[in-house]
């Protein structure tokens, strides 16, 4: 894997363990102009790592130093989500942009770096997270289209197979124990852009619930 050294100034040290890694879309036009908004020191954003669409991959912040990728955030307890967490954009218009799906070259590339990052960190396939997941409010990222069950299958993050065993609990217990910090809509929704793509409504109808009691499951065993 080539990595291109595109370094941001947008860091600050870190105060607690790496124990999640945090997907994003860059959710922009190009690439360039991703790169130079997370370079910007008025912006005050950055990440990691970002991939292009064909595969380049980018360090930007060195993961000893805490990137500020993820914004008013929770999961689990925990609020300081950039300092427990490797942040790495795909390059991807995002909803405003243009979505489209992610290309087989940037997910190849995602899988070797993301694989990397699990070998030198104590991250959980539990703790493999999308943007969306941690701010369920304001955030839609990477989106419905991101393959989540393609990267589940290399070994990095979590897709619970067709007759996994569910929590007997309520979706919105379910929820809660997952990591999200409460069963909103937008928790919902957030929960079927990654689990349940076909159906993005924030509504709990029954294959929702059995999905939430399954991945509620795997947090806890």
């Amino acid at each position: 894997m080539k990595i291109i050294e595109r370094p941001s100034p947008n860091f600050e040290p870190r105060s607690a363990p790496v124990d999640i890694l945090l997907l994003h879309y860059t959710g922009m036009a190009t690439a360039e102009a991703a790169l130079e908004r997370l370079s910007d020191p008025v912006a005050r954003v950055s990440c990691h790592w970002l991939i292009d669409e064909d595969g380049t991959v980018y360090r930007m912040v060195d993961e000893t130093m805490r990137a500020w990728h993820a914004g008013l955030s929770f999961w689990a307890g925990e609020r300081d989500v950039n300092g427990h967490s490797i942040g790495i954009e795909l390059v991807n218009p995002g909803h405003e942009w243009g979505y489209r799906p992610f290309p087989p070259a940037q997910m190849a590339a995602l899988a070797e770096l993301a694989a990397g990052i699990l070998a030198r960190h104590a991250i959980q396939s539990t703790r493999v997270l999308g943007h969306s997941d941690v701010a369920p409010e304001r955030k839609q990222d990477p989106g419905e289209l991101f393959d989540w069950a393609w990267l589940a299958a290399r070994g990095i993050g979590l897709w619970p197979a067709a007759d996994a065993p569910a929590m007997p609990v309520t979706a919105e217990a379910g929820l809660l124990a997952i990591g999200y910090e409460a069963a909103t809509p937008a928790t919902v929704t957030a929960f079927q852009r990654r689990y349940r793509p076909g159906r993005i409504d924030g509504v709990i109808d029954p294959e929702t619930a059995r999905r939430v009691g399954q991945v509620a499951f795997a947090h806890c065993v």
